[in-house]
C-alpha cells in the first residue's frame, strides 16, 4: 500500500473518493492558511497568474503557455497546500497549515472550471506529442475534479486510517530539521494546529447534519488515538518529539528556547484543543454516527460509489463488472493454491491448511525488533537482483522502519511513505509491528517486493527524479497504476531469487489473492448491499490472512471506497500489456526496456499506459538505422 499525506491536502493531481482521501486522485478542498500570523490566507484576490496566462495568447507559444500553466498552478496548490508542499519537499511553506474551513472549500469548487477555461485557451494540436499527453493528463484531472465536487468527502475527515490526530504527528515528523529556521517553522505549525483542530469538529459537526459519517464501526478506535495525543508531560506528545533531541549544531540556548516555546503552547492551546475534540467525538459524533455500511447509503452514494470506481481504477468499468473480475480471479487463485499444498503434502482441507498458516508457531517472530530485521534482509537481497530486469534506477535510497505506535493498531500490515530527494528524505517502507502473532513470516517476501522494490519505491523514486516532465506529472498518483505495479512487482519475485519456500511462494498467492477479493467485498459493501460481516467471512474462507489483518482490511475498504480496486485492475492490464510485448517482440522482448517504457513517463491513467506500451511496441519493430 502506497501511503500518501495528506490525501486531501494534494495538489490536484488526482481526484478524491471519501475521507482524508484515499490513495486515488485527491480532490483539494481548502485554501492555505498563513498561520505564522494565525490568520487564514486572503480568500478573494483574483488569479492574476491564469489571467495573465490567457492574456499573452498572442505573444508566446502555445507550449509557453502550456508550462506557464502547469508552473503557476504547481505554485499556486503548494501555497495553498503546504502540508502537500512538506512531503514533496516543496520549499518555503513549512510554517504553515491549509486552511479546512467550509468557506474554503466551497471557494475551492469555483476553481477548478476557471482552470479548465485557460487549458483550454490552449491549442493541442500545435503541442508536441508528450506536451499533448501532459494536457490530455491536466483536462482529465481537472474534469474528474468538477465531477467529484457534487460529493461531499470533505465531511469524512476523520476516521481510523486518517485525520488531523494522525496526520499532524506525521507531517510534523517529515518536516526539515538541518537549522534554527526550520524548528521555528515546526513551532508555528504547532500554533496553528488547534485552528485546524477546531476546523476539524467543523467539519464533522455539518457531515453529522448532512448524514455523511464514516460507518460507527469503523471509528471505534478513533477516541484511542485522539487521547494518545493528551499527555500529561509534554515531552511524551509524539508533536514534540523533535524538540527533546537537537542536532548539535543548534546552540544550547536555542535548544532551551525553541523547547520552552513547544511546550508552553502544547499545554495552553494544543492540549485543550485535543480535549476538545475527544469531547466531541465521545458525546456528539461517535454516538450519531450512521451504523450503516457502504457508501450507497449516504447521500447520492451509489453515484458517488460508481465515480470513485472510475477514478481509481482510470477505466469505465462498472461495480457490478469488477465484482465478476474479482470472482473469476478469486477461483482461479484458489486453484494454484490448491498446487502449493499438495506440494507441501498438507493432509487436511483448504480451510484446516489457512487456520494452519495462521497460528503455527513456526510462521512468527517473538520479537518486534526480529520482525523488521526480517524486512531489512529481503530488502538487501532485492536490491542487487533489480539491475537484471531494469534498466533505469533511482538515486534515492530507502528504508524499513516500524509503523508508529499511536496508529499501529488500525494500520494496514504495511505502507510507503515517498522521500524526496530535494530535501534529502529517504523513502521508507513501514511495517506493522502490533500484535506479531497477525504477522507471518510467509507474507513477508511478497509484501516487500511490493513496498519497498521493485514496488513502490523504485516506481515512485524513479517518477520523481523525470527530467523534463511538469511537476504535476513527476507526483502524479493514478491509484490503478501506483497500486497495479505494487501487485505486479509481487508477481517478479521468482525473476528475482524468491518464493524458492513454498510457504513464501503461497504468500504471493495470498497476496494476490487478497487483491482479487477486495474486488469482490469492495464492490460488494459499497454497490451490492453486504455487511461488514459477509465481507469478512467471504475474506476468511478464501486467505490466509489472520483474523485481525481482515477486520482491520475490511474496515479500511469501509472508508476508502473503491481505492482497493486499483490494485488488481491495474495489475491485470499491465500483465495484459506485458503479454502482449512478448508475444509481438519474441526474440527482441527485452524485460528491462519493457519496465522502462512502463514507468519512465511517470503515473498514467491505464488508457494512457496501454497507448504508451504499444507506442513502444511498434518503436522496437521499427528497423533500427
Amino acid at each position: 500500500m502506497f501511503r500518501v499525506w495528506p490525501k486531501h491536502h494534494r495538489p490536484h493531481v488526482r481526484s478524491n473518493t471519501t475521507s482524508f482521501l484515499v490513495f486515488g486522485l485527491a480532490l483539494i478542498w481548502g485554501q492555505a492558511a498563513f498561520f505564522a500570523q494565525a490568520q487564514p490566507a486572503p480568500k478573494t484576490a483574483p488569479r492574476l497568474d491564469l489571467q495573465a496566462i490567457v492574456a499573452t495568447k498572442s505573444e508566446q507559444s502555445d507550449s509557453q503557455r502550456l508550462n506557464q500553466l502547469f508552473q503557476s498552478e504547481w505554485k499556486h496548490q503548494m501555497k495553498l497546500h503546504p502540508e502537500a508542499a512538506t512531503y514533496y519537499g516543496y520549499p518555503g511553506q513549512n510554517g504553515r497549515w491549509s486552511d479546512h474551513s467550509l468557506a474554503a472549500i466551497e471557494l475551492d469548487k469555483k476553481e477548478a472550471p476557471l482552470l479548465l477555461e485557460v487549458l483550454q485557451s490552449i491549442d493541442r494540436g500545435s503541442l508536441i506529442a508528450n506536451e499533448q499527453l501532459s494536457y490530455d493528463l491536466f483536462e482529465r484531472n481537472l474534469r474528474e475534479r468538477i465531477e467529484g465536487h457534487q460529493f461531499s468527502p470533505e465531511f469524512l475527515t476523520v476516521n481510523q486510517m486518517g485525520g488531523v490526530q494522525l496526520d499532524a504527528p506525521q507531517i510534523l515528523a517529515m518536516m526539515p530539521r538541518a537549522s534554527v529556521a526550520d524548528y521555528e517553522n515546526i513551532f508555528t505549525r504547532l500554533q496553528g494546529l488547534p485552528l485546524w483542530i477546531d476546523q476539524t469538529i467543523a467539519l464533522l459537526r455539518e457531515g453529522l447534519a448532512q448524514g455523511i459519517t464514516p460507518p460507527q464501526i469503523t471509528l471505534r478506535n478513533v477516541a484511542e488515538q485522539i487521547r494518545s495525543q493528551i499527555v500529561v508531560e509534554p515531552q511524551q506528545s509524539p508533536l514534540l518529539r523533535h524538540f527533546l533531541d537537537f542536532p548539535a549544531f543548534i546552540p544550547a540556548g536555542e535548544q532551551e528556547r525553541l523547547r520552552s516555546q513547544a511546550t508552553s503552547v502544547y499545554l495552553a492551546e494544543i492540549k485543550p484543543a485535543w480535549q476538545r475534540l475527544l469531547d466531541f467525538f465521545n458525546s456528539t459524533y461517535y454516538p450519531q454516527s450512521t451504523t450503516n455500511t457502504g457508501l450507497s447509503k449516504l447521500p447520492k452514494g451509489q453515484d458517488w460509489y460508481a465515480f470513485n470506481a472510475r477514478v481509481h481504477t482510470t477505466t469505465s468499468l462498472t461495480p457490478r463488472q469488477i465484482h465478476d473480475i474479482g470472482l473469476s480471479e478469486v477461483k482461479r487463485i484458489r486453484g494454484e493454491m490448491r498446487k502449493i499444498i499438495q506440494q507441501l503434502q498438507f493432509e487436511g482441507t483448504f480451510a484446516e491448511f489457512l487456520t494452519f498458516l495462521r497460528t503455527d508457531d513456526q510462521f512468527f517472530y517473538a520479537h518486534a525488533e526480529d520482525l523488521i530485521t526480517g524486512y531489512r534482509d529481503i530488502c538487501k537481497r532485492a536490491d542487487p537482483e533489480l539491475a537484471r530486469i531494469f534498466g533505469t534506477l533511482p538515486r534515492l535510497p530507502y528504508g524499513v522502519m516500524p509503523i508508529p505506535s499511536y496508529s499501529e493498531k488500525t494500520q494496514t500490515t504495511a505502507y510507503y511513505e515517498p522521500g524526496a530527494i530535494s530535501v534529502g528524505r529517504a523513502g521508507f517502507f513501514f511495517a506493522n509491528t502490533y500484535n506479531l502473532r497477525s504477522r507471518p513470516r510467509w507474507e513477508m517476501e511478497a509484501l516487500t517486493l511490493h513496498e519497498a522494490v521493485p514496488g513502490h519505491h523504485l516506481q515512485l523514486a524513479l517518477a520523481q527524479e523525470m527530467t523534463g516532465q511538469p511537476d504535476f506529472r513527476r507526483f502524479g498518483e493514478y491509484t490503478a497504476f501506483i497500486e497495479g505495479w505494487g501487485l505486479y512487482a509481487e508477481s517478479l519475485g521468482e525473476e528475482l531469487g524468491f518464493y524458492k519456500d513454498p510457504y513464501m511462494k503461497f504468500g504471493q498467492l495470498t497476496y494476490e489473492m487478497w487483491r482479487s477479493i477486495r474486488l469482490v467485498v469492495d464492490t460488494g459493501m459499497h454497490s451490492l448491499g453486504w455487511s461488514r460481516q459477509r465481507a469478512i467471512d467471504y475474506f476468511t474462507e478464501n486467505a490466509g490472512k489472520t483474523e485481525h489483518d481482515i477486520a482491520v482490511e475490511v474496515d479500511r475498504y469501509l472508508v476508502w471506497p473503491g481505492q482497493a480496486l486499483a490494485y488488481k485492475i491495474g495489475q491485470l492490464k499491465i500483465r495484459e500489456l506485458r503479454t502482449l510485448a512478448e508475444k509481438e517482440l519474441g526474440q527482441k522482448f527485452d524485460l528491462r526496456k519493457f519496465h522502462d517504457a512502463v514507468l519512465l513517463q511517470g503515473a498514467l491513467p491505464l488508457t494512457a499506459l496501454e497507448a504508451q506500451v504499444k507506442a513502444f511496441i511498434k518503436n522496437q519493430q521499427t528497423p533500427q538505422p
